[in-house]
């Protein structure tokens, strides 16, 4: 490797190191202007998450079910 190579390296890893920096500084600068939910809210949203993630399974269960027991009468189970 020449002496002209290594230095351009040098100048692209300073660049992409800067990029990165820069990158960095966006995000944390992204965070600090998020507007983040109070405990109350994020207790709220979680339990309603949890609440439809139970309601959509039992839902596909009884679906399942149901399809299954009519498929039955159809003669097509196996």
């Amino acid at each position: 490797m020449n002496e002209r190579n290594k230095g351009a390296t040098t100048t692209n890893r300073q660049v992409a190191a800067g990029r990165a920096q820069d990158f960095v500084r966006g995000v944390y600068t992204e965070l600090r202007r998020v507007t983040w939910p109070s405990r109350e809210e994020w207790v709220s949203a979680t339990a309603l998450t949890i609440a439809l993630v139970i309601g959509i399974g039992l839902f596909v269960y009884g679906a399942d079910q149901l399809f299954g027991f009519i498929f039955s009468l159809l003669g097509h189970a196996g």
